[in-house]
């Protein structure tokens, strides 16, 4: 199995990879797929939480709710509380968008939005991590 830092690594890198895909495809699309860039920008967030949470050892249930993530992550440094409304606000990206029934398309506002509560808990898991998990995108 692998040691605890390389799942962190990895995780990371999946987030950064949403990333980087929202980000390239809202800035070089004529008409950007709104719906998928949201879908993306969640997932960001949703494997940062995830690095921070795995690299403190502590366990999380397989799930989308980014509140509940970030919550786990408060017990360690309760700044993360900070983030609990914004994160919250993409948990329907997860699995909800994928529905045409359950949820409206995402408008262009609100995908900049996603994107910039991305970058904000990026930016804060990563000053939290050490430094050697910051290049490993």
């Amino acid at each position: 199995m692998k040691k605890r830092i390389e799942i962190v690594k990895g995780w990371v890198k999946k987030a950064e990879h949403d990333l980087r895909i929202a980000l390239n495809a809202l800035e070089t699309m004529k008409e950007p797929p709104l719906d998928t860039i949201c879908f993306h920008a969640q997932q960001c967030v949703e494997k940062y939480l995830k690095a921070y949470l795995t690299y403190y050892g502590i366990e999380f249930p397989p799930t989308h709710e980014l509140g509940d993530l970030a919550l786990l992550c408060s017990t360690v440094d309760r700044d993360f509380e900070q983030f609990l409304f914004e994160v919250t606000t993409l948990t329907p990206y997860a699995v909800e968008i994928r529905y045409p029934e359950l949820v409206s398309e995402p408008t262009l506002e609100d995908t900049k939005s996603a994107l910039a509560i991305a970058k904000k808990v990026k930016n804060f898991v990563l000053d939290r991590l050490p430094p050697e998990l910051k290049g490993v995108f």
